[in-house]
Formats: structure tokens, sequence, C-alpha cells
């Protein structure tokens, strides 16, 4: 296991995109969201009604609200794409007849590469709150009241949640043996998030009631339901190194 994830590390280390999503995701998210608190004291009523949280409640908690909702997205997206990249990247580069030949089993690989993976997902994770806050500071939103902590954590949350629900990701990716395969999936599992907070059944869907639980509507999200997104992520995971440990090259 040691060696590899002495390989993925250096894989990811040196990789282009999970340095460029990394970066979009927290700078982009963050800078979004501490731009528009330019725009909240305005005298435009349809302006205002777009801001929503940001007016009311407004402060540090309309703030990481807005933040919330944009890594509901945002986030999920940018998880799927490098955990897509990690799963798929053998493939497309034709390094994968070597793992063949190596002493390192493909199932460990696979666990190699979650492993990577989470760490990456954790320290962006830590950053995007790191980068909301002194931003949000930045804009003159003051000293961070007691109420806002809560919010901070469900922001922290969120990311969390978001990591490791795109497990399916790395499964379709590896079965597709391409990251448009892993990319794909991800964005369905979003378009059908929304589409189940539509039909307000997203409580039960355990790709978007973390989000619902982190936003904190009115909408309630009871721990049975948010505990859902544990057996999916373990089936996302089995079912990836079930694959590994079976793949073949004449395919």
């Amino acid at each position: 296991m040691i060696s590899g994830l002495v390989m993925e590390f250096t894989k990811l280390a040196h990789a282009t995109v999970a340095r460029v999503t990394g970066v979009l995701m927290v700078l982009g998210i963050s800078l979004i969201c501490s731009s528009m608190l330019l725009a909240v004291h305005t005298d435009d009523p349809q302006l205002a009604a777009k801001l929503g949280p940001l007016i009311d409640p407004g402060g540090w908690v309309g703030y990481l609200t807005v933040a919330i909702q944009v890594t509901g997205a945002a986030g999920f997206v940018g998880y799927g794409v490098v955990l897509s990249w990690l799963f798929s990247r053998e493939f497309a580069e034709g390094t994968v007849t070597g793992l063949f030949a190596i002493p390192v089993s493909r199932r460990t690989i696979a666990a190699a590469k979650f492993i990577v993976y989470l760490v990456w997902g954790l320290v962006t994770a830590i950053a995007l709150l790191l980068a909301l806050i002194v931003l949000g500071l930045i804009s003159g939103l003051g000293p961070i009241p007691a109420d806002a902590v809560p919010a901070m954590g469900r922001q922290f949350g969120l990311s969390v949640f978001s990591i490791l629900i795109a497990a399916p990701a790395a499964w379709a990716a590896t079965l597709g043996r391409s990251v448009l395969a892993g990319i794909g999936t991800t964005i369905g599992i979003l378009v059908a998030s929304q589409v189940s907070v539509i039909a307000g059944t997203g409580g039960w869907f355990p790709f978007a009631a973390p989000a619902l639980w982190a936003i904190n509507t009115d909408i309630a999200v009871t721990p049975v339901q948010l505990s859902l997104v544990l057996p999916v992520v373990a089936l996302g995971v089995v079912l990836t190194l079930r694959s590994w440990h079976l793949l073949q090259l004449d395919r």
C-alpha cells in the first residue's frame, strides 16, 4: 500500500488537472461570493431580490449561506473532475498495461487513488473555508459573530460530503475508461439532485441531502436521510475496487 500511495501522491503532485481545479475551486468560489458583497448596498429592488441571503439575513451568515449554495454545485463538480481524472488517466495515457507488471495489486492501486483523492479534497476544503473567511474580512464584514460559526461548520461539512458523494464518478471513469464518463456521471448526478429538490424528495436523495442540510432551509433533513450517503459512497468505492481487481487489457 505504501508504494501505491507514494506513486499516486507523486502523480497528483505533478498533475495540472489537480492544481488548476483546486485553484479554481478555492479562488473561484470565494471570489464569486465576496464580489457579490459589493452589490449588497443597492437601491435596485430586483437586484436586491436576486442577492437573497446577502440581504436577508445578511452579514457573515448571509455570506456563508451563499458560499454554501455555490459550493453545493461547483464544489461537487470540481471533486468529480479530479476523481474522474485519477481513475481514467492510466487508460488515457496508455500506462494501464504497466500496472499488470508491478508487484502492487490493481485493487491496492485503486484504494491508494481514493486515499490520495481524499487527502487532496480535505486540503482543498480547508483552503476554501480559509479563503472565504479572509475575503469576508477584507470585504468589510467585520468580526466573525458567534452565530456564523455553525454556518462555517456546514460549509466545511458540505465540502466533505461533496468529496465523498463523488465516488460513483470513479466507477464510471473505470468502466468507461475515460475521464468524460466520470465527468458525465458527475453532471448527471447534479442534474438529478436538482430535479429531486424541485420534486420535494431531495431529503431522501443521498446526493441532494447534504446540500439541503448545509443550506439549512425550511426543508428539514433528518439524520436518517443524511446517513443514506454512507451506503451510497461505500457502494461506489466497493464497485470501483472490484472493477480494478477484475480489470482486463482486452477491452
